[in-house]
This record gives C-alpha cells, structure tokens and sequence, in this order.
C-alpha cells in the first residue's frame, strides 16, 4: 500500500477519485431527496455535447476547456428540463427522458465528426466519454478542488434555502423564498459535479457517483445534515477504495471499480442499516410475531387460571396447544427465561405442567387490559 501511494500518478488518481466522491456524494443527497435520482443520468449525458464543443475550440483534450462547455450544455440541459416541467403538463420523468435522448444524440453527432476529421486525435475525447483516470495530471487536481470547493461553499452559503425547498417547496414558497431560482441552482450545481467526474469516470458512469452515496446514506440516517456528511464520506472513501484496487491490480479501470465499490456500499447499506435495512426489518418483524405470540400464552394462561378460579392453576402443555392452535414450546421456554412463567409437575399426571409467575400475571393483565382498550376505539 505504502508503494502504491509513493507513486506520483496514484496520488493524483486518489486524489481526484476523493473530490469526485465528495462533491457527487454532497449533491446527490439534494437530487434524491427531491426524488430527481434520474436528474444525474440526463445532466451526465447532456454533458456531451459539451465536452465535443470544447474539444473542437480547444483543438484537442484541453481539460479546462472540455470541462467549461460540459457545464455550459449541462446547465443548459438542467434548465430546459425545469422549463418543460414548469411551462407543459409533462412530469419530471418524461422532462428528463426528452432533454437525456436529445442532448446525448447531439453529442453522438458530434463525436462522429470529430471522429471523421481529426481520426487518432479525437482519442483524447473518449477519455471523457468512458472514464480514464491516468490521464488525470496534477494540474487538473486544481481546476477539479476548485470546482468542488464552490459547490461545498454555496451549499453551505444557502444551506438553510436547500434544505427548505427540498423537503417543503410549497412552504418555502409561502415564506417568499425565490423557489424556482434556488431548484435551478441546485439543479445547476449537480451539473457542475457531473463536470467533476467527466474524466474519472465519464458520462456514461456518472450518475452513479451522484445517488449512490446519498442511496447509501439514507439508510444510515434521518436528517439532512447526517444523511448529507455520511454521503459526502461515503463518496470520498469509495473514490479513494475504488483508486487503490485498480492501482492494485493491473488492466483494472478506475472509474468502474470506483462505481462497482460504491454499489457495494449501497447493497450493504440496503441489506444491514438499521431499521430500515432488509435484514434488520426481517429480525425486526420476526421479534414483532414472536411477542405476540408469546403475549397469546401469556393470555391464554391467565385465562384458564381465571376460569378454574386458582391463579395458581397449571395448565397442561397439550390444552395449552390446543387452545393456542399451534405448540408453543419457544414461547414457554422465552417466557421462562424472563421469568414470566415456570414448569411444574402435576402428579398423577405425568406431562409438563405451565403456571404464571407473579411477574407473568401483572404482564398478562397488562395485555388483556391493553387489547381491551385497542377492541373498545
């Protein structure tokens, strides 16, 4: 690891994969919380275009050039999608299917001339189609730190406005906020983390860096500022993870493997988060059933004391089944160890006997209690 990191070119890598993360993973919260997950994939290809345009002004792979015009046809995709939203009875779904397949055919137009006149020096170009990361220089670390510490600075200059437009728009708009302007810079700003990831990850793979993170996040946390920080780290460690695996092992493109890291995280996240993961909710539901199980048997034993009119009445294992409907030997040996119940013996008879403890009593009167009232609303 040491030895990895001792190289120039994968310190720039790592380097470049943690602002990627960072920056996607700040501003992809804001776009799944506004439910545009979608928004990352139509800006990423809208972004071609762009990057065609200012490989032609450039005369070749000029990273500040390229990154200017994806911007320029990014946010101009962002806009054309709010207006359609706003000025048609189209939904956002259909909006962003329109501005996705347009631009990106464009961009397809482009790359096809590009590729017929200047023939083996458009290859520079395919570096911003599919992701390249050792092509990132030291000199595009400062252009993408600059470009994520404005993003980072006017998230944090209107913190409060995003917060509010994204969970209540209808609200921020009665409390005069300018909605519209603050949704078009957010808006805005995730194209600006698409032109962050261009050339580590490319068009095709950005949207990626953009919600999974914040998918990821969401399931650790409740608030915004959480779910925002987690998923900002979560970026940056996959970006940083995915670089050194590929660094790691040869023939590996970074881009991918940082994708493919970040996807795990989210599966995780999915499968083992708590309350809301599968797992958890699976344990959950299954803890759910077996207490009302066991408060059946609790029930059921405090009944059968009361009709035979002996609180210390021993009911037989079968007629405790029986009036169950089904065996309830886990419950009885999960009531014993809480002391709610105990075995005994009931000579002649031979078979278990089950009797309340006086903690299995006051719980059962609590749940009879508790039922009455729920059947009485």
């Amino acid at each position: 690891m040491i030895d990895l990191l001792s190289s120039g070119l994968v310190q720039t890598v790592v380097i470049g994969s943690a602002l990627l993360g960072l920056v996607g993973g700040t501003l992809g919260s804001f776009a799944v919380l506004r439910r545009q997950s979608l928004l990352g994939d139509a800006l990423s290809h809208a972004a071609l275009p762009g990057v065609c345009l200012g490989f032609l002004v450039a005369g070749g792979r000029d990273l500040g050039a390229v990154l200017v015009g994806a911007f320029v046809t990014g946010a101009l995709a962002a806009l054309a999608m709010l207006v359609i939203v706003r000025r048609t009875a189209l939904k956002t779904d259909a909006a962003l299917g329109i501005v996705l397949s347009v631009f990106f055919a464009v961009g397809i137009v482009l790359v096809t001339l590009i590729q017929t006149r200047d023939g083996t020096g458009s290859l520079g170009l395919m570096t911003f189609l599919f992701g390249q990361a050792a092509a990132i220089l030291r000199s595009d670390l400062w252009i993408m730190g600059g470009v994520t510490a404005v993003a980072l600075l006017l998230v944090l200059a209107f913190w409060k406005e995003f917060k509010l437009v994204s969970f209540d728009p209808g609200f921020a708009r009665v409390q005069g906020l300018p909605v519209a302007t603050l949704e078009a810079a957010l808006t805005v700003m995730v194209a600006l983390a698409i032109v962050v990831g261009l050339q580590l990850v490319g068009v095709v793979l950005m949207v990626a860096m953009l919600i999974a993170p914040a998918a990821a996040a969401r399931q650790w946390v409740t608030g915004l500022g959480g779910m925002v920080l987690l998923s900002g780290a979560i970026g940056a460690a996959s970006g940083v993870a995915g670089a050194l695996i590929s660094a790691a092992s040869r023939g590996l493109a970074t881009g991918p493997v940082v994708v493919l890291v970040v996807t795990s995280v989210v599966l995780v996240s999915i499968l083992l988060a708590p309350e809301r993961g599968i797992v958890w909710q699976a344990l959950a539901g299954r803890a759910a059933r077996n207490r009302m199980v066991d408060g059946r048997v609790l029930v059921t034993l405090r009944g059968l004391a009361q009709a035979h009119g002996d609180a210390g009445y021993a009911t037989e294992q079968g007629m405790l089944d029986a009036a169950l409907g089904a065996p309830a030997p886990r419950s009885l040996a999960a009531l014993a160890r809480r002391g709610l119940v105990r075995p005994v013996r009931h000579p002649p008879e031979t078979t278990l006997h089950w009797e309340l403890t006086e903690d299995g009593h006051a719980e059962a009167a609590a749940l009879a209690a508790r039922r009455g009232r729920e059947r009485a609303r």
